[in-house]
């Protein structure tokens, strides 16, 4: 199994190879230079393992919740590579990539949270499945960080930039349960492909025309006058 992923949701570019034990992979902190930078990296990964893109099985990539236009890049190179080499895609959460990056050390349930701007935060519950598979507690939601929900029923930890932005707002919400928070934490294509293995594994699997982001805020993309 040989996955590629990639992922420009937020202020991080990344791409990445999984082979099923390890990584090959790209990362940097660039905004406004993803357009530029996504196709080198993914270039990069494949010449570094020695693959071409007809070698993987499937592309992955972060189809949000992210940057309105972060998405949108991720979501159409994914769809163009895998319409070019006859590949099925695998979207994946970019909360979910950020939830099994957090993981160790014992914790398994994860506050997952992206800064949404308008003074809203991407917020969703992961909690560890398998080595690289997790699972969603309640949904995904775009909110003011004084209405994030959260389960009661046991500790973890808090991760995103969400955290960095509104860590007094959500740390009060959370209270106790908040065991540690790392704030300076975005998605990355390596984590975006483990996840993506398990999906793979299990037959779950798109043709590259679903290559979709998903942007949570309902109205992004709505023009005045659209209801």
């Amino acid at each position: 199994m040989k996955i590629l992923a990639l992922d420009t949701s937020t202020e991080a570019c990344s791409a990445a190879i999984f082979d099923g034990e390890a990584n090959i992979s790209r990362y940097q902190l660039a905004p406004r230079e993803h357009n530029n930078l996504i196709l080198p990296m993914i270039e990069e990964v494949l010449a570094e393992g020695g693959y071409s893109i007809n070698q993987m099985d499937a592309v992955a990539f972060g189809r949000g919740p992210g940057s309105f236009t972060g998405v949108r890049i991720a979501a159409g190179v994914a769809q163009g590579v895998a319409f070019g080499a006859d590949l099925p895609v695998i979207p994946v959460s970019t909360l979910a990539a950020l939830s099994l990056a957090a993981m160790g050390s014992g914790v398994d349930t994860v506050y997952a949270c992206i800064d949404a701007r308008m003074s809203e935060v991407y917020w969703a519950v992961y909690r560890r499945e398998s080595e690289h598979g997790v699972s969603l507690t309640g949904a995904e939601v775009v909110c003011p960080p004084e209405a994030v929900i959260f389960p009661s029923d046991s500790n973890g930890i808090g991760v995103g930039s969400g955290w960095e932005t509104y860590e007094t707002i959500l740390s009060g919400v959370i209270g106790s349960r908040l065991l540690k928070i790392i704030p300076a934490r975005f998605p990355d294509a390596q984590f975006i492909a483990r996840v993506a293995s398990v999906n793979y594994q299990q037959g779950r699997v798109l043709p590259a025309e679903y290559a979709l982001p998903v942007y949570l805020r309902d109205n992004v993309a709505k023009k005045p006058g659209q209801t």
